[in-house]
C-alpha cells in the first residue's frame, strides 16, 4: 500500500544501509536512542562520539548533511522549550550577555537539546533509508500488534488523498473570492474542516466495503520478502553496540 506515493523524507539509494531489512533497523535505532537517553548529561565526549557514529551512518547511506538539516525542523518545539529553561529555571544563577540565567536550567536545556537532536537525526536517517511502507512491514515482522500496523498503513496510504482534498477545497474557496485574513473568517475554515471530516469518513467507509468485497479478513497479505540473515542483524546491531562502547570508554 502506498507504493505509488512519493514521500519526501525517503531518499532512494542502493547502499548497505538501504538494503538492511526494516525489522533490523528499527530495533537498532531504538537501542541507540535508549543509550543516548541513558547517558549522563555531563558526558560531553560521549555525545560527540554519538554524533560521529551518526555521521558515519549518513556517509555510508550517502545522505548529505543538507538533507538531514532541512528535516530537523520537527525539533523546533524542543528547541523553544529548551531555550526557555535557563530563563525560567530556579536555583543558582549565572550572568551571560547581561542576562541572569539558571545554572540548572542551562544543564536541563543542554540535556534536552543534545539528546533530542541525536534522536531526531537517527530517526531521519532511518526514514531516509527505508520506505514508509517497509517500515510498517518491518514493525509487523517484529510482532507489533497487527491492528496498530494496519491503522498506520491506511493513514500513510490516504494521507495524500486527504491533503489533495484539502487543496481542492482551498482552491474552490479562493475561486469564489474567499481569502482568510482575520478571526472573522474562522467560521468558514471551521465549516471546511467539518466537511473534510465527513468526506474522509465517507471515503473510509467506501474503501472498507470495497476491501471486504475483495476478501479482506482483518490482515493485509505479506507480499514482500523481509527475511533477514544473521549478518544483517549483526550489521544493524553495530549502531547500538558502538554507542554502548562509546558510553563505556568515555
Amino acid at each position: 500500500m502506498g507504493a505509488g506515493h512519493h514521500h519526501h523524507i525517503y531518499r532512494p539509494g542502493d547502499t548497505v544501509v538501504h538494503r538492511l531489512p526494516p525489522q533490523c533497523k528499527l530495533p537498532a535505532v531504538l537501542g541507540f536512542a535508549v543509550v543516548v537517553v541513558a547517558t549522563p548529561r555531563e558526558m560531553f565526549a560521549a555525545f560527540a562520539g554519538y554524533a560521529l557514529i551518526l555521521a558515519g551512518v549518513a556517509a555510508a547511506a550517502r545522505v548529505p548533511p543538507w538533507f538531514v538539516l532541512r528535516r530537523m525542523a520537527v525539533e523546533l518545539p524542543f528547541v523553544v522549550f529548551a531555550l526557555a529553561l535557563p530563563v525560567i529555571g530556579l536555583g543558582e544563577r549565572v550572568s551571560f550577555a547581561g542576562m541572569s540565567l539558571s545554572l540548572e536550567g542551562l544543564w536541563a536545556a543542554w540535556n534536552i537539546l543534545v539528546k533530542a537532536t541525536l534522536g531526531v537525526v537517527a530517526s531521519i536517517l532511518l526514514a531516509a533509508t527505508t520506505e514508509p511502507r517497509m517500515l510498517l512491514l518491518g514493525a509487523q515482522r517484529l510482532r507489533v500488534p497487527p491492528l496498530l500496523v494496519q491503522i498506520a498503513m491506511f493513514m500513510l496510504r490516504y494521507m495524500d488523498v486527504i491533503l489533495d482534498e484539502m487543496r481542492r477545497m482551498r482552491i474552490a474557496r479562493e475561486s469564489r473570492g474567499f481569502t482568510a485574513r482575520d478571526v472573522r473568517h474562522i467560521p468558514v475554515i471551521a465549516r471546511s474542516a467539518g466537511a473534510l471530516f465527513i468526506r474522509s469518513y465517507e471515503r473510509g467507509e467506501r474503501v472498507h466495503l470495497a476491501m471486504l468485497s475483495r476478501g479482506y479478513g482483518g490482515s493485509m497479505p505479506m507480499i514482500s520478502d523481509l527475511s533477514a540473515s544473521w549478518r544483517q542483524w549483526m550489521l544493524a546491531g553495530l549502531l547500538p553496540v558502538l554507542a554502548l562502547l562509546v558510553l563505556g570508554v568515555l
